[in-house]
């Protein structure tokens, strides 16, 4: 009998091993089984030209995608991101023609996005209104003020240093790559290594219990927002750097959704309270890795949305199964 309970009991804790690989590294894992077989399926993938590119082409996204991030582990959503970095783009754009200078043009798009991001978090914390509501209510009113502010159409900056923001190199990677890690970084040790983290998990996990400890919620949420509507502006100064224009009607379109699909696909909870930066971080990766691989496939641009949105519930399906 001695034997067979041994066996059990090595089965038994080979497969909690293997849960707790699974459970605290499924994103990574996922990262590399997908880069393997897309290094297979397309010659050009490996190319590094290729995964420059890639890495540049999810720079934006990844960093709205950290701040997405922390509101996701308080337990909160916000839809406004795109629309917000459209006002943003639109109104640092005019600063900086107005001014002729690029610091003024950058602090403005930091105040304005910040700014933003401050009034969602007063109307989810003070107000008591839910999160999705609130930025819902936020997503049409910035878009309807970029909207009427470069009536309708693209503003373009006419300072020419602006652009080099987004279109500079050092040591061979792009400004945008170098300012993506770096935010990363910066996030990583603000959620894992400070008080503010802490709270930010303890809120997304029990509120009340957060509350009853003495945590002060509604000001921890109003940074939580506020520092997403920042992250966002960093996002709006890349992109309007890199084209030296912005868009009022397309820029910013969808992010929201290529957002929150990172956020979901690196393993953080809807609820709140689970959740890790590195694993937005392998989700961004993991996007970009299948949008590019769809556009050397020749894949419809029209089909790649359900290809999102199909990811987005196999996540949200593999994470109840935990």
């Amino acid at each position: 009998m001695q034997p067979k309970q041994n066996n059990r009991q090595e089965s038994s804790g080979f497969k909690e091993k293997l849960s707790w690989l699974w459970s605290d590294y499924s994103v990574i894992i996922a990262f590399l089984i997908i880069f393997i077989a897309a290094s297979f399926m397309s010659p050009r993938f490996l190319d590094l030209n290729n995964q420059m590119n890639i890495l540049m082409q999810v720079s934006i996204i990844g960093i709205i995608a950290l701040g997405m991030t922390v509101v996701m582990l308080s337990g909160g959503i916000d839809l406004s991101v795109g629309s917000v970095l459209a006002l943003v783009g639109v109104i640092a754009v005019i600063a900086l023609n107005a001014t002729g200078s690029i610091i003024a043009a950058v602090l403005t798009a930091f105040i304005v996005g910040s700014f933003a991001g401050l009034l969602n978090g007063l109307m989810v914390a003070k107000g008591r209104i839910a999160s999705f509501i609130a930025t819902l209510g936020m997503m049409a009113a910035a878009r309807s003020i970029a909207l009427y502010i470069a009536n309708g159409g693209s503003i373009s900056g006419e300072v020419s240093g602006f652009s080099a923001i987004a279109n500079s190199e050092f040591f061979m990677i792009d400004y945008p790559i170098i300012i993506f890690i770096i935010m990363t970084v910066f996030v990583y040790l603000l959620m894992h290594k400070t008080r503010f983290g802490r709270y930010v998990y303890a809120i997304g996990s029990n509120e009340k219990a957060a509350m009853l400890s003495g945590i002060r919620v509604d000001r921890v949420k109003i940074g939580v927002y506020s520092l997403t509507g920042l992250l966002v502006s960093v996002a709006a100064t890349i992109e309007t750097s890199r084209l030296n224009s912005i868009s009022s009607s397309s820029s910013g379109a969808s992010y929201e959704l290529d957002a929150i699909a990172a956020v979901i696909i690196g393993g953080t909870r809807m609820t709140g309270g689970r959740g890790k930066i590195i694993g937005t971080f392998f989700g961004v990766l993991i996007l970009g890795i299948l949008n590019n691989m769809m556009n050397l496939m020749n894949v419809s641009p029209h089909l790649q949305g359900f290809v999102k949105g199909l990811i987005i519930i196999i996540a949200v399906v593999f994470q109840k199964r935990e």
